[in-house]
């Protein structure tokens, strides 16, 4: 322990210890993400030739198409060959769009890799994001002024990007969330209530405090929590019990002596209510239908969603008209995820993934190979040893300790091959 207090000891406990192994697995981390970010977009050609793509890697031009220009995005190879030496703004991802590269937004600039683009891609859609800002505060990110450390989350619908603080609810502390939809879609597509209730993985609680609004699958109405506690049921609420009690009168005029199992209007009303689910059901076979039948609440907060979701949503005739009015029809996608898109990016990867070695060996005639294998074996087993002694000792592995093993390899290499006899038959 005492030579641990001298300058030496000192040192090594001020610099980081990594093993090469560690370096190798960060290295091939870094590589997977760097391929799931990429989604698998060609980095040497101009992605618009392939129309409107499902999803790329995009970026927006700060120096071409500055603030109070109109906004543009470039694919991948764009960025790379036309503006290598500009102000980038990375994007992530975007959803069916055309690269912009060189196109009548650029006044300036054609493109390299395809110059005869339409003057303007239609079907594109912008937002603040083509100028590196975000959320509904507007800000950049990295913010330089912002002192909070917070994560970033995209959002599916809109495709912004949203401080956690900044949806209204806080994401779940275990991150166990796969997408999540902010306040302003939850609001335009407020059918997606009637699913949170039961999909989403913050669910919403009738009993959660402030302004909420009753959906019961017709209407909006407000509702809030009384201060005394009591409940006060909506008007809306009002008329179906009326009516459902009008039933349950029908119901028992038409009875006559025989006994009945409960005689209580609470279990009547549970019967009305259920077979007037079963029929609504049975009619239209819309699950959104079935769901808005019970009771949820809408609140001004973005929800957040787990893997798969998107499979439970209903895709009868009337939600999948309701989809295309409200332009979410990819919400009925399960390959518009970006978790699709990494994947597909990880699945490229590992294609066009070649081992240096095979590649090797497989332009050596049978003699050589076998010496490299050789080689490489001896290697590897000297290798393994010569560690093996600083693992015993505890000691930590320097870089002159690793190049004194690889200069007194070749030595004993040098010495096998002067060594050798040649005979000539």
């Amino acid at each position: 322990m005492a030579g641990a207090e001298g300058p030496a000891g000192r040192q090594s406990e001020l610099e980081p210890v990594v093993s090469l192994v560690d370096v190798l697995e960060e290295d091939e981390e870094l590589e997977k993400e760097a391929c799931a970010v990429l989604g698998g977009s060609d980095s040497e050609k101009c992605s618009y030739s392939q129309g409107s793509v499902k999803r790329q890697a995009l970026y927006a031009c700060g120096t071409c198409t500055p603030k109070g220009e109109e906004p543009a995005g470039i694919c991948l190879a764009c960025s790379y060959e036309c503006h290598g030496s500009h102000k980038l703004f990375e994007l992530y991802t975007k959803r069916n769009f055309h690269c912009d590269c060189g196109n009548s937004k650029f006044k300036n600039l054609e493109c390299k890799l395809f110059p005869d683009k339409a003057k303007i891609n239609s079907g594109n859609k912008y937002n603040d994001n083509f100028f590196g800002l975000y959320c509904i505060c507007k800000r950049p990110y990295p913010d330089p002024d912002d002192e909070i450390p917070d994560e970033m989350i995209q959002c599916v619908v809109c495709e912004d990007w949203f401080h956690g603080r900044h949806l209204g609810a806080m994401p779940p502390e275990s991150g166990d969330f796969q997408e999540m939809v902010c306040q302003a879609c939850m609001k335009r597509c407020s059918f997606l209530w009637a699913y949170a209730a039961q999909l989403a993985v913050t669910k919403v609680s009738a009993e959660d405090d402030g302004l909420a609004l009753n959906v019961d699958g017709i209407g909006d109405e407000e509702v809030t929590k009384p201060e005394n506690g009591d409940h006060h049921d909506s008007p809306l609420k009002k008329d179906v019990s009326e009516h459902a009690k009008d039933a349950v009168k029908a119901i028992k005029t038409e009875q006559t002596n025989e006994p009945c199992a409960s005689s209580s209007s609470e279990s009547d009303l549970q019967t009305v209510f259920k077979n007037q689910h079963l029929n609504t059901e049975s009619q239209t076979g819309c699950k959104l239908q079935e769901l808005k039948a019970k009771h949820f609440i809408k609140k001004d907060t973005a929800t957040f969603w787990p893997l798969n979701w998107r499979s439970k949503l209903c895709t009868c005739k009337d939600c999948m008209k309701m989809y295309g009015d409200l332009d979410v029809l990819f919400l009925t996608d399960e390959y518009d995820t970006v978790l699709a898109y990494e994947n597909k990016g990880k699945v490229d990867q590992a294609a066009g993934r070649t081992d240096p070695l095979m590649d090797t060996l497989s332009s050596m005639n049978r003699v050589q190979q076998v010496e490299l294998i050789c080689e490489y074996n001896d290697l590897k087993t000297e290798l393994k040893d010569y560690l093996k002694r600083f693992a015993d000792e505890g000691t930590v592995v320097k870089r002159e300790d690793i190049q004194q093993f690889f200069e007194e390899f070749q030595s004993k290499k040098r010495r096998r091959v002067d060594g050798m006899q040649y005979y000539c038959s």
